[in-house]
C-alpha cells in the first residue's frame, strides 16, 4: 500500500490542484488500489472504501473508474514533463542538463514509486481517446531528453551514434526505478538519482 510520503509528498504527488477534498481523497485511494491490485482487479467499491466514502459518493466526482486512472495518468505525466523541461531549459552545458534531468526524473520515480508505477505501467488500461492524450504527453517527455542529447552531440560533449535509441534507453532506465525501488533498500532516492545520472553520462560518452 502507498505511504503518506508517496501519495502526499510535494515532489511525488502534485495532488494539491485536485479539488474538492473528496475528489483528492478518491484520487489518492485509486492510486493505492491500482498499485496494489492492478487496474482491472480494482473495483469502484475498493476505491471508495479506501477513501472512507460510499460507492455512490465516488460517482459525484468521477463518472467511471477509467476517468480516475486518466486523471492520475495525466497529472503524473504533466509532472514528469515539468521535471524534465525544467532541467532541459536551465543554464549550463548539455552534460550538466542531462545529469540534472536524469537525477530529478529518477528521484521522482523513486520517491513516488507507487504512483509512478500506476502512471507508467497502466497506459494500456485507458480507452483510445485518453490513451492518445497520454501518448502525446509521453512524446513531449521523450522530446525533452532527446533535445538535451542532441545538444550534447552538436557541441561534441556526447558520442551518440543513435540519438533516438539512446533516448529510449535513458528513459527506460529511469522509469524502471519505480518497479524495484524500496525505502528499505540501501540507497535513498537522491543517491539513486546521482548514481543513474553518472551511469547515463557514461552511456552517452560524456567527458571522453
Amino acid at each position: 500500500m502507498a505511504t503518506a510520503e508517496e501519495t502526499g509528498g510535494a515532489e511525488a504527488q502534485p495532488w494539491a490542484e485536485v479539488t474538492p477534498d473528496a475528489a483528492r481523497r478518491l484520487l489518492m485511494a485509486a492510486v493505492e488500489a491500482f498499485a496494489e491490485r492492478g487496474y482491472h482487479a480494482t473495483t469502484t467499491r475498493d476505491i471508495a472504501g479506501r477513501a472512507g466514502m460510499s460507492p455512490a459518493a465516488l460517482y459525484i466526482h468521477y463518472k467511471t473508474k477509467e476517468e480516475l486512472l486518466h486523471r492520475i495518468s495525466r497529472i503524473g505525466h504533466e509532472k514528469a514533463l515539468e521535471i524534465l523541461r525544467t532541467a532541459a531549459r536551465r543554464e549550463g552545458t548539455a552534460t550538466e542538463r542531462l545529469a540534472d534531468a536524469v537525477s530529478s526524473f529518477v528521484r521522482w520515480h523513486a520517491g513516488g514509486r507507487t504512483v509512478a508505477r500506476v502512471v507508467q505501467y497502466e497506459l494500456d488500461s485507458l480507452g483510445p481517446d485518453a490513451r492518445a492524450e497520454i501518448i502525446a504527453l509521453r512524446r513531449k517527455v521523450d522530446a525533452e531528453v532527446r533535445g538535451i542529447i542532441e545538444d550534447g552531440v552538436a557541441t561534441g560533449e556526447f558520442a551518440v551514434p543513435d540519438v533516438r535509441g539512446t533516448t529510449l534507453a535513458v528513459l527506460s532506465l529511469c522509469i524502471d526505478v519505480a518497479r524495484w525501488f524500496s525505502l528499505d533498500g540501501p540507497r535513498t532516492p537522491d543517491e539513486v538519482g546521482a548514481l543513474y545520472a553518472d551511469l547515463v553520462l557514461r552511456m552517452v560518452g560524456a567527458g571522453k
